[in-house]
């Protein structure tokens, strides 16, 4: 059993723009450590308008997840460029990290999901992705539970899924515009969403 100590590493979409400072209320309510890897964007949707070679996306998509990272650090959260267990509520700034590792293709079929499964790998904890959906859905439902690694969903990026299923990470995808939703997930109770979990 997951206990509150448990840092979890969290990704807030870009979507989440407007919603930054109520979420950041809520991660200092639960009191449990959290490591934030912010999306890409508004930012990384002004790279996919240009005319650049894959590479030149990832890299400057990557700096976009920075330049939310930055906003998000100045509503008063220390930020991070070395990923580390966080001790409080912390924003990883991924850009130099992922520079120094490059773990991961160059290409559009990696989002910031992604990243934050490669952090949550990096630091064998669990991960919570906040977007502004529900969940995955299949067939138009939404699902509790992902079993099948070659499942394709718009929710969230190609690689997402048999990333981390192939790497064991336990992940849960939930809509972070619902306070009650984010605080649950938070606490480890059962919350509308979809859960990732190939370990079981």
């Amino acid at each position: 059993m997951t206990t509150l100590a448990s840092p979890l590493v969290v990704k807030v979409g870009g979507s989440l723009f407007d919603r930054v400072a109520p979420l950041l209320d809520i991660f200092r309510e639960v009191g449990r450590p959290v490591l934030i890897v912010p999306g890409g964007g508004k930012f990384a949707d002004l790279v996919r308008r240009l005319a650049v070679s894959d590479t030149a996306g990832h890299w400057m998509a990557t700096a976009g997840m920075e330049q939310f990272g930055w906003y998000i650090s100045s509503h008063g959260v220390p930020a991070a460029t070395e990923i580390a267990l966080p001790a409080g509520v912390t924003v990883l700034l991924p850009y130099c990290a992922l520079r120094e590792a490059d773990p991961l293709p160059h290409s559009w079929e990696v989002t910031s999901d992604t990243i934050a499964a490669w952090v949550a790998k990096e630091l064998s904890i669990d991960l919570l992705l906040l977007k502004s959906v529900d969940g995955i859905h299949r067939h138009r439902r939404l699902i509790s539970r992902v079993e099948d690694p070659a499942l394709t969903c718009e929710e969230v990026d190609p690689l997402f899924i048999p990333f981390v299923f192939e790497h064991g990470i336990r992940a849960r995808v939930i809509n972070g515009r619902h306070a009650d939703r984010v605080r649950g997930a938070l606490r480890e109770e059962a919350v509308t969403g979809t859960l990732v979990d190939p370990r079981f």
